[in-house]
């Protein structure tokens, strides 16, 4: 299967990140019906990343340790701009404890291991990615006392679940395309709506893609442009790009970074068709160049 203001926020959060798109961090976490649950890794580098020496760890409850939630070790590799996804192992259904869907565990490129395993997580567990004795990644907040009574980390301060929409429990959860690095400090508070947007319960469909800014350097991105590519996804053999300012360029780059397809308005205008006819099936990343010199960038999938 595939500015200034920023640093203040970050550190008022007491919240310490890794240099940007430089290993894995957690993309999208499903904690659906039962146990069908799931975790999605992105690499955002350039070169494939061998798993020997990660792992991935539960902190039961919001507790100060794993030791009653579970840990997995990883195997295999990630591949440039890729995704590895686990998904909950269990394949039997016990009068507590319902199997995992088919049809997710099919999505995983590593199962999960039994219970108590990281993937049996719940609404205030939290989940650590290691890399050997070096903590990659933190999905929410270990230790978190407020949270052991409570069913999930919520949206409004103090955001344990007493105030707000729950989040963390019966939710999908994808990581935003602007993060390009996991949290390496346990931070303080968790506030899952800086880096994380919400999908329904049970919702599966982007598991195994991720769309990331570091795959075509978000340094150049600086566009306050209005678009719409369509049809995404297409099935056509061409789509089109509409923006409220007029179109010089635009690429398709696949998930290796190669540009598979350019095309240049010589007329500019605010609407420019292309021709995808030949290109293979699978998501791709559009970088849309306008008359203003600011740049925009979404996604494609072509099925």
């Amino acid at each position: 299967m595939k500015k200034t203001l920023l640093f203040v926020s970050v550190m008022a959060l007491g919240t310490s990140f890794a240099q940007n798109c430089s290993d894995l961090f957690i993309s999208e976490y499903v904690e659906g019906s039962g146990n069908d649950k799931a975790l999605e890794l992105y690499n955002p580098t350039s070169a494939t990343i061998n798993l020997t020496g990660y792992r991935i760890e539960r902190f039961s409850n919001g507790q100060a340790t794993s030791a009653s939630g579970g840990i997995l070790s990883l195997t295999g590799s990630v591949a440039p701009y890729s995704t590895f996804v686990i998904t909950n192992g269990q394949t039997s259904t016990s009068p507590s404890s319902p199997a995992c869907s088919p049809a997710l565990q099919a999505m995983a490129d590593q199962l999960d291991g039994v219970y108590p395993a990281p993937t049996y997580m719940n609404g205030n567990d939290a989940i650590v990615l290691f890399k050997n004795a070096v903590i990659i990644d933190i999905f929410a907040k270990t230790g978190d006392a407020s949270i052991s009574t409570s069913e999930s980390w919520s949206d409004e301060f103090p955001y344990d679940g007493s105030v707000g929409a729950w989040w963390t429990k019966d939710q999908t959860l994808v990581r935003k395309a602007t993060v390009m690095a996991g949290v390496s400090i346990n931070p303080d508070p968790f506030i899952v709506t800086v880096e994380w947007d919400s999908l329904p319960k049970d919702t599966w469909t982007g598991l195994g893609s991720h769309t990331c800014d570091c795959l075509l350097g978000v340094n150049e991105l600086n566009s306050n442009v209005s678009f719409v590519v369509y049809p995404n996804p297409t099935n056509e053999g061409q789509f089109a790009v509409n923006a409220s300012e007029n179109i010089e360029q635009v690429e398709v780059i696949n998930m290796v970074g190669q540009v598979v397809l350019s095309q240049t308005n010589t007329v500019l205008s605010k609407k420019i068709q292309l021709d995808s006819s030949k290109l293979n099936n699978g998501m791709y990343a559009v970088k849309i160049r306008f008359s203003n010199n600011s740049i925009s960038q979404t996604s494609l999938i072509i099925e």
